[in-house]
């Protein structure tokens, strides 16, 4: 019952947002604040694609960035290089699932059968490779300098691209969240518990870490090349340890494990971020906004170890169980 009071009140505030996100740049024209909402919707998919991973099938990775990086040059390649419409801009995108689909599966084949620390190591050093790759391949990438490119007239107004990536954000946590509710899901979960014990059960493991590692790979290309189109720039930085980083963190604050938790974190962060450095411009204790930033990600962690989302969950269950305990002991006295 607690479980069931808990998703319907997830649901009710899931439409509530959709519905504020929605009427939002009807009502505040800023275009800073635009443009900030924008980052979060794309930072919450590429957080949420970091949670199969961790959450749901408990495999740590630390170089996500891989596939976030294939799909911002993949889609910036394209448009740079032919006309800037969105046929292209989907014949990126489409690249960009496949290469994600295609080195995804190869990573997962060679590590995941292993220790899940190797598919940590494997991914950082793939990420590693393409970083410099992108750094010295001039023709293609314009090396560490990056390049800008055009985006198809249809994305480059602000409050177009806006809805694009509040539908997109939409979208994709619909699916994941069919995905981890499925049988698969289930699995996956049941992985992250006791892989032991599952394998007892006789499944084979290592079919449906993969899958994650696909499905992982593919919805973070996606946020690569959103991600790629708002800047209208892309340089070798998307590939850096520290945008699987931010992914993490942006997990670890919202909540392990449940899909809403990474989009609450990426708009935390984001925020945190964006008011942090604006302060910097005004005080100069703030100019090393970073380390407060940092010194904020342990207070949250220590703080509340399941994320904001996980906090609230187990603070629902644990209140209706003490409210039971407590009725059943009344009516045992009585």
């Amino acid at each position: 019952m607690a479980l069931a009071k808990y998703n319907r009140f997830s649901l009710i505030a899931g439409i509530i947002a959709i519905l504020f996100l929605s009427i939002f740049p009807f009502v505040n024209d800023s275009r800073s604040m635009l443009i900030l909402f924008t980052q979060i919707f794309i930072f919450a998919i590429f957080a949420m694609s970091y949670d199969i991973l961790l959450g749901y099938t408990g495999i740590v990775s630390f170089g996500h960035c891989l596939f976030f990086g294939i799909g911002a040059y993949s889609t910036a390649i394209i448009l740079n290089a032919n006309d800037n419409t969105i046929g292209f801009f989907l014949l990126g995108i489409a690249i960009a699932v496949i290469a994600a689909v295609l080195i995804s599966f190869l990573i997962g084949m060679l590590s995941l059968r292993l220790q899940s620390h190797f598919y940590a190591m494997l991914t950082l050093g793939f990420s590693e490779l393409f970083l410099i790759i992108a750094e010295k391949w001039r023709s293609m990438t314009q090396g560490g300098d990056g390049f800008t490119f055009q985006v198809p007239e249809f994305l480059r107004d602000r409050f177009t691209f806006y809805f694009f990536t509040l539908i997109s954000l939409v979208l994709i946590y619909i699916l994941l969240r069919t995905f981890t509710s499925s049988s698969v899901g289930k699995v996956l979960k049941a992985i992250s518990q006791n892989q032991k014990r599952t394998e007892a059960l006789g499944f084979k493991v290592l079919h449906y870490k993969i899958i994650a590692s696909v499905i992982a790979g593919v919805v973070a290309a996606y946020s690569g090349a959103l991600y790629a189109v708002t800047l209208r720039f892309v340089d070798p930085s998307v590939f850096s340890i520290e945008t699987t980083l931010d992914a993490l963190l942006m997990t670890m604050i919202g909540g392990v494990g449940t899909l809403f938790g990474p989009i609450l974190g990426s708009g935390a962060v984001e925020f945190i971020q964006h008011y942090l450095s604006e302060l910097g411009t005004e005080y100069s204790i703030f100019e090393r906004w970073p380390i407060f930033l940092g010194l904020l990600y342990i207070i949250v962690i220590l703080g509340f170890p399941k994320g904001i989302v996980g906090t609230f969950k187990s603070t629902v269950i644990k209140r209706k169980e003490n409210r039971k305990e407590k009725e059943g002991l009344l009516k045992h006295s009585a």
